[in-house]
């Protein structure tokens, strides 16, 4: 082909003007293309973010809800004349926790510091650019970098298990204690207690660096009120006509409709305790936690209840809410790392210790009116256990399509865990032990601050009267004839001395 006068011919011409036109079509719909993918990836990771903060915030209502399956069990559980008194504190209790988790508790706990103690964070100020996750978090609440959910949803979700620590304490101590003492000491628990314990497990601190595992509280929630409700129970003593020449005598709940009621609650809020601990919407763990929750309550119950008809000769309807919530604290830590049917022998074997428990407790002369330390504290120790004795290992397939979990303890030592398993024991004993220790002495130094400052208990008439009246100025059931509770020894003499001879004597 002849070229002249170094111009193209003109179909040469038209051709590389087709090529241009398609070659920037090309360009142009490859880059719409990429703007749709990046834009569609970015909603999607939105819509994720906006689905899992809803899915947490829906579950810390329902771990909130709690509060109302406490103060209906514990006021069931308790004598008539203290009713106020114990809707009282399981009202006033979370306000208390809000402030002090919000102030202080939450950097202790979750704030970067050291492996002891948060330094950083408090009033909820600390720098943070969630929701982003992993090595693209930055901020100074590190340890919740997995989460992809704003940092608002992480305190709310964890102000419900500060709550329900720090309310575990008022059935223990229940019919005796001040208003004031408790009030106290429910900030001190929320702000120091409580964060300490969670930040050597939840906050990337020394327990949790060992590979002590808890998914959802048996220890960090659980055994830290139970602990602190011993120690408080202890330094107050038993009720007025408890104990009498070495026997214990029943002093029986005035209503068992309310306390069924709050059981019935405490469960529901549960799903929402432990499933909610995910802090994001994975369908398979979660309904699988769910069903292992749900197992262990059923078998709790089951098992309590036939305990103690065998023990006692009859089911006794208290000891079947405490079997089913013993359940519940049991499989707390594991529920994410066992198969359903593991969970129900959890709840099996926590349904029968509880019995024993608080059976246990009664003989050493230590008055829990609710069986609070039996249910919360021996429930978490055994439940902390569990994890050690039956998780299902890591990367181990439920099905084709679910791995149970990637990270988290090793294989339970009963299904054939081996030296790793072994460890783990030794771990989560170890996280026992280390937690009850801290737990015991920081609640013995409060406990015993407030009983020298401002007292513990309430005087000897007081308590007869009842603390609805003596703390509160109120009745809890208006225009009812209140039978007044008397020690079982001066009802004696008073019905003797003042009753008239039969008719005809």
């Amino acid at each position: 082909m002849k070229l002249s006068n170094n111009r193209l011919p003109l179909s040469w011409q038209a051709c590389l003007l087709l090529v241009t036109l398609f070659w920037s079509i090309g360009i142009a719909s490859a880059a719409a293309q990429s703007l749709n993918s990046a834009n569609l990836e970015a909603s999607l990771r939105e819509w994720k973010v906006g689905l899992d903060t809803i899915w947490v915030i829906f579950t810390g209502c329902l771990v909130f809800f709690m509060n109302a399956g406490f103060a209906m069990l514990e006021s069931g559980f308790c004598r008539q004349k203290n009713a106020v008194n114990l809707l009282a504190k399981n009202f006033i209790v979370f306000a208390l926790s809000t402030v002090a988790f919000w102030a202080v508790g939450f950097g202790v706990m979750f704030g970067d510091g050291n492996p002891i103690v948060g330094t950083s964070g408090f009033f909820l100020s600390g720098s943070d650019n969630s929701p982003r996750t992993e090595i693209s978090y930055q901020g100074v609440y590190s340890s919740l970098a997995w989460a992809g959910i704003p940092l608002q949803a992480k305190f709310f979700f964890h102000l419900g298990f500060v709550g329900i620590a720090t309310t575990i304490v008022s059935g223990a101590v229940a019919e005796r204690i001040k208003f004031l003492a408790f009030f106290v000491f429910s900030l001190f628990l929320a702000g120091i207690g409580y964060p300490i314990a969670g930040h050597w497990i939840w906050g990337n601190g020394w327990l949790h660096r060992l590979g002590f595992w808890d998914f959802a509280g048996s220890t960090v929630v659980h055994s830290v009120g139970g602990w602190a409700a011993l120690v408080g129970a202890v330094l107050l003593g038993p009720r007025i006509g408890k104990y009498q020449n070495g026997n214990s005598l029943a002093l029986p709940g005035h209503n068992l409709t309310t306390a069924t009621l709050g059981g019935l609650i405490l469960w529901l809020g549960w799903f929402g305790f432990n499933a909610g601990s995910t802090l994001a919407v994975e369908p398979h763990v979660i309904t699988h936690v769910l069903l292992t929750t749900n197992m262990a309550a059923a078998t709790g119950g089951i098992a309590a209840t036939v305990t103690s008809w065998w023990y006692f000769g009859k089911p006794d309807l208290s000891v079947t809410i405490n079997g089913v919530l013993s359940g519940l604290v049991g499989i707390t830590a594991s529920c994410r790392f066992v198969t359903i049917g593991w969970a129900g022998v959890i709840g099996l074997v926590a349904g029968v210790v509880v019995v024993f428990a608080v059976d246990f407790f009664d003989k050493l002369q230590i008055d829990d009116p609710v069986g609070a330390i039996a249910v919360h504290l021996v429930g978490g120790i055994w439940g902390t256990l569990a994890v050690a004795l039956f998780a299902l290992g890591p990367g181990v397939n439920l099905n084709p399509n679910f791995i149970l979990y990637e990270e988290g303890p090793a294989r339970g030592l009963l299904i054939g865990g081996g030296l790793a398993g072994l460890r783990q024991l030794f771990v989560q004993l170890l996280g026992i032990a280390s937690i009850s220790l801290l737990t015991t002495i920081l609640s013995w130094l409060a406990w015993s601050s407030i009983k020298w400052i401002v007292g513990m208990r309430v005087s000897f008439d007081a308590e007869l009267k009842g603390l609805d009246i003596s703390e509160h100025g109120l009745h809890a059931y208006n225009d009812f004839l209140v039978k007044q509770d008397l020690p079982p020894r001066s009802l004696r003499t008073l019905l003797t001395r003042r009753m008239p001879p039969p008719p005809g004597s």
